[in-house]
């Protein structure tokens, strides 16, 4: 049950692909993804030289059998990326799966892909640059709704329209997400016509998940209503959890703060200190209202699993009823 296209064309057991997240998509919890039965995505941003990103993907081989993918990350950063580098390694460690993000399809690097014989996974915000992306070549396309945790992008649609309108308009199959946490948010997407389901947030709360225990705890306490947006105010727009860090950064745009005010406050190196230290008002992070429905910190296989089986309780009962 819940074999799709996507299963098939990635060689995943379940219809279900790990989102990245920047400082938490790393090798070990890519593996563990994957070693679950959906698709982990390595986030190449977080590497600064090819060596520790070619010991990254080295590390996932060693730790899984399973496909992963590599994201390319393709939003404005302050540290300056050459994505043609990590193409490099990519292509010398043989990478099959590739995955984009960002304001546009990149153009530049899609015959990269296709030279490289890599199945293109491109992420985008809504009809017309899913169009685009497909047109560039893109073998499967994803698309969340404005329920999501990260960047929301500018349309604020929600994932009960946003899925099937692009369906309804794309040859190549779908991914869909925004507040997906359990088997009922899986079987909802899968009905809107999209082939799996994308899912950040509900893994934050993970065991696997390489983020302080002190935050994985103040995510499970958390409601439906613990989110924010901020950055909109430099075309930034991100859902985050509500936190001091998040309050300071909307309370600076209202202010007209510029990005360097604003960077202060949300920069990765405050993230990163949350991560690890677990100071809960350090920094941002990225947080779907799906938030509201994690309520323990299992393994990424449990998750998953119970995830199916309540994904087939549901299906058995609308079918008896």
């Amino acid at each position: 049950m819940f074999k799709t296209k996507i299963t098939k064309m990635l060689g995943i057991k379940y219809p279900i692909i790990g989102g990245t997240m920047m400082w938490i998509s790393n090798a070990d919890f890519v593996a563990a993804i994957s070693n679950a039965g959906g698709l982990g995505i390595l986030a190449s941003a977080i590497y600064e030289s090819k060596k520790s990103f070619a010991d990254a993907i080295d590390r996932i081989h060693e730790l899984t059998d399973n496909p992963f993918a590599v994201n390319i990350n393709l939003f404005p950063s302050m540290r300056p990326i050459d994505n043609n580098d990590y193409m490099d390694v990519m292509e010398d460690k043989r990478i099959k799966i590739v995955e984009t993000s960002g304001h546009f399809a990149p153009e530049e690097l899609s015959k990269r892909f296709k030279d490289a014989e890599m199945i293109w996974i491109h992420k985008c915000v809504g009809v017309r640059y899913s169009l685009k992306a497909q047109e560039l070549g893109a073998d499967i396309v994803t698309v969340v709704g404005y329920e999501n945790g990260g960047a929301t992008g500018k349309l604020d649609i929600g994932t009960l329209v946003l899925v099937p309108v692009v369906k309804d308009n794309l040859r190549v199959p779908v991914i869909g997400g925004g507040g997906v946490s359990d088997g009922r948010g899986l079987l909802a997407v899968l009905s809107l016509g999209a082939d799996a389901v994308i899912m950040g947030t509900r893994l934050l709360t993970t065991q696997e998940c390489p983020i302080h225990d002190n935050l994985k705890q103040a995510l499970v306490n958390a409601t439906e209503l613990d989110t924010m947006l901020i950055m909109r105010s430099i075309n930034a727009t991100h859902r985050v959890w509500s936190n001091v860090a998040a309050d300071n950064c909307a309370q600076l745009e209202a202010q007209g703060a510029d990005i360097d005010e604003l960077f202060k406050v949300i920069s990765g190196v405050n993230t990163k200190r949350m991560f690890n230290e677990g100071d809960l008002d350090t920094g941002i992070i990225a947080c779907g209202q799906g938030v509201g429905m994690a309520s323990d910190i299992p393994t990424v296989k449990e998750l998953f699993d119970r995830i199916i089986d309540q994904a087939k309780e549901v299906t058995s009962g609308l079918a008896e009823g």
